[in-house]
């Protein structure tokens, strides 16, 4: 762990330790040292009060006791405030030492979880044959950025993309394309206008008694396993999976293939979810239908609300496919954990999943099921984003507008850079912008989607950071270095602002774990930003071109390890690096 604070936390726990005794310690009652940023030192031990209150003894002696052991004597300076507060200031030399090994490390300090786990994470969820819209933005984004980080961190992850590949409405979607035929249907869908072929059958359904028939009896065949019908839903499935592939290409996502695990995966299990909770006496009938109640769930009268494993007429619901899921994960994946990227209006239907695969020992202390919901994309009017028809946005229309409009900027910007270039560039500036605004948003909170506020480059926007990264790059060519030739230059802090920028580089694995820690890209985004803004200062205040050895070299090698930094964090959220903008 290279960063100062998880360093200086882990020198005070000994004294904390000897402090309250080793029989208390013993018990499970080791103190926190409780350290946290300050504005008057680099950082602030606060573990000294509530140490004291429970000793019975007073602060600022207890402060000056935890001083006097010598544990901080060689890597910071200390001073006691207030009731018994220890500003910490690190010594020059400690942070240097500290970043040469990151320096050395590709992982830049990360490292790999000593107990690395097998991961499921399922996210974005379009569904067959309709388009996507922006409201799969988040969860294809948040997603994407999880499990970049989880592997990262050493874990083992399997991505899976639960598409709606299944259902009553397929036997419309099939009869549609028999009228259409075969050959005119896929090539209207392989264009990628998949909304206009639902809709078209849909108005068909609801306009005929004997197409709504024939979409019946389609649907019966479907489910009986009709060779015929389901080689004409293979093919709605694969055209879709095609167009999905050219969004999650442009967007800049891991998805495949190889992640498509739709709802027609499950079907097959779904009975052995009843049989299995009928067995556990966990069933028991309700109005008709087969249901779970879970403990503690009540509608809005006080009534215990079931969780509904299969309808009267003998239906599945969306819970038994839910619970299949778990099942599916836990005994074939042997996953230890499973992360649900999905909206923050299905939390209670997944609360109450969770309950009942725990009720039925699906899960337990060893696995665990974890819903990671997030809040809606608005409009400039603060209304979910739609398009002028009223319709939601088409994910690919706002990637194609925030990548033309990142080519406008760029070639106003930067006039001389090339046509093939600029295109690139403009790509990842447009979609990292995308991105970047949906993940530095807390993910549970709405936010307003404004192309003008993320495709700035001031303030907390991807442009800014892209820019920052390509900054340093320039500052290599203009001065014909190659970075890879700094990189075991001893770096020197002398100014302030090296000290605050190393102090930066040094929590970058610090602000991945807490991203983790909570499933909250928007804290690794606080922290990359503060790492631009603290570079901004370091460039402005401390000279590279014109400095005399050691200096110049040793604040080139600061550069390019900030450069590599940022590098690392962008792309654990999924966004490109621009060496030029």
């Amino acid at each position: 762990m290279s960063d100062p604070a998880a360093t200086l936390t882990q020198l005070l726990r000994p004294v904390f330790d000897d402090l309250v005794g080793s029989e208390a310690v013993a018990e499970g009652e080791s103190p926190d040292p409780t350290v946290r940023p300050s504005d008057r030192a680099d950082v602030q031990i606060n573990g000294a009060l509530p140490l004291a209150k429970k000793l019975g003894v007073n602060p600022r002696e207890l402060a000056q006791r935890i001083v006097d052991s010598g544990a901080l004597a060689e890597i910071a300076d200390l001073e006691i405030a207030g009731p018994g507060f220890i500003n910490v200031t690190f010594s020059a030399s400690f942070l240097a030492d500290q970043l040469a090994p990151v320096a050395a490390d590709d992982d830049l300090g990360i490292g790999v979880d000593p107990d690395p786990l097998q991961v499921v994470v399922d996210y974005s969820a379009p569904n067959v044959a309709k388009e996507m819209h922006v409201g799969h933005l988040r969860s294809t984004a948040i997603g994407d950025a999880l499990v970049r980080t989880l592997e990262a961190r050493g874990h083992t992850v399997k991505r899976e993309n639960h598409v709606g590949d299944w259902g009553t409405p397929f036997g419309m979607l099939i009869e549609h394309l028999l009228d259409m035929g075969e050959t005119e249907a896929a090539a209207a869908l392989s264009l990628g206008d998949l909304n206009s072929f639902y809709k078209e059958a849909r108005v068909k359904f609801d306009g005929s008694e004997e197409f709504q028939e024939r979409s019946r009896q389609r649907v019966v065949q479907l489910q009986g396993g009709d060779p015929e019908t389901l080689r004409l839903w293979e093919i709605l499935v694969d055209l879709s999976a095609a167009y999905f592939n050219t969004v999650y290409q442009k967007m800049g996502v891991l998805l495949t293939d190889d992640d498509l695990v739709g709802e027609s995966f499950y079907q097959p299990l779904m009975p052995g979810v009843v049989e299995r909770l009928s067995a556990a006496d966990l069933m028991v009938e309700s109005d008709g239908a087969d249901v779970v109640f879970p403990p503690g769930f009540v509608n809005r009268e006080g009534d215990p609300l079931p969780l509904i494993i299969q309808k009267g007429t003998g239906g599945f619901n969306y819970a038994t496919s839910d619970l299949a899921c778990i099942i599916d994960r836990t005994e074939r994946i042997g996953a230890d954990l499973i992360l649900y990227v999905v909206d923050a209006g299905q939390s209670q239907h997944f609360q109450m999943v969770f309950a009942v695969a725990h009720m039925a020992g699906w899960l337990h202390d060893d696995v665990e099921a974890v819903h990671i919901p997030f809040g809606i994309v608005l409009g400039t009017d603060r209304k979910r984003l739609k398009s002028r028809s009223g319709e939601p946005v088409r994910l690919v229309a706002l990637l194609d507008e925030a990548v033309a409009r990142a080519d406008a900027a760029i070639a106003e910007k930067n006039p001389d850079l090339d046509e093939a270039n600029r295109a690139a560039v403009a790509r990842s500036i447009g979609i990292g912008a995308v991105k970047y605004s949906d993940l530095s948003t807390d993910r549970i909170k709405d936010y307003v989607f404004d192309f003008d506020r993320m495709l700035a480059f001031e303030g907390n926007t991807g442009p800014y950071l892209q820019y920052a990264h390509a900054r340093i790059c320039s500052i290599f060519r203009r001065e014909g270095v190659d970075r890879a030739s700094v990189r075991s230059v001893a770096i020197d802090l002398a100014e302030p602002q090296e000290r605050a920028l190393a102090r930066h580089i040094l929590a970058f694995p610090s602000a991945v774990d807490a991203m983790l820690e909570t499933y909250s890209p928007h804290k690794l985004c606080t922290y990359v930003y503060e790492l631009a803004t603290a570079f901004s200062a370091f460039y402005e205040h401390c000279r590279i071109k014109g400095s005399i050895e050691p200096t110049y070299s040793s604040r080139l090698a600061l550069a390019d390890l900030t450069a590599r930094v940022l590098e690392r964090s962008l792309g654990l959220l999924g966004i490109d690096a621009p060496e030029q903008m």
